[in-house]
């Protein structure tokens, strides 16, 4: 375990340092199955972080397929830019909450935006703690969740 934080954070230091960012990676395992790389706030946030996370998500991708490919136990890596997705999250769970409701109140379904596989996990688990069942639909890069309206049940 310790062994593939220490590959991970070694791995995105040097990835870094090739776009002339020399930064310490901050690491910690959130759980047995995921290593957590935090990059601190730089000069370079916006290029790290892409569009709509599009960089950190492929630093994250190249990070976990070097684990894999050296034969790591803990392959599974979330990189975090200047706890950028921390307050993407914030923010997509509050227009979650917004969504819930409004399915609620109008009774019909409502199809979302295409969202990337993280996003859309936490769509689902926001709603499921609402009583409201999702369902993904779509393939690849169109792949959304469609929030289903509560069945009334006659008595």
């Amino acid at each position: 375990m310790e062994d593939s934080i220490v590959y991970a954070k070694k791995y995105l230091e040097d990835l870094l340092s090739f776009f002339g960012l020399n930064t310490d990676v901050y690491a910690t395992n959130s759980d047995d199955e995921v290593i957590e790389l935090h990059i601190p706030s730089t000069h370079l946030n916006g290029f790290l972080i892409g569009q709509n996370g599009e960089t950190v998500r492929s630093l994250q991708f190249m990070v976990s397929t070097a684990l894999r490919n050296n034969g790591y136990e803990i392959t599974r890596v979330n990189v975090d830019v200047a706890d950028y997705k921390k307050a993407r999250a914030e923010r997509l769970g509050e227009a979650a909450v917004e969504w819930i409701n409004a399915v609620k109140e109008s009774k019909k379904d409502m199809p979302l935006e295409p969202m990337n596989p993280a996003d859309r996990r936490t769509v689902h688990k926001l709603a499921g703690e609402h009583g409201i069942t999702t369902e993904s639909e779509g393939f690849g890069r169109d792949r959304h969740i469609v929030l289903k309206a509560p069945v009334e049940v006659e008595s």
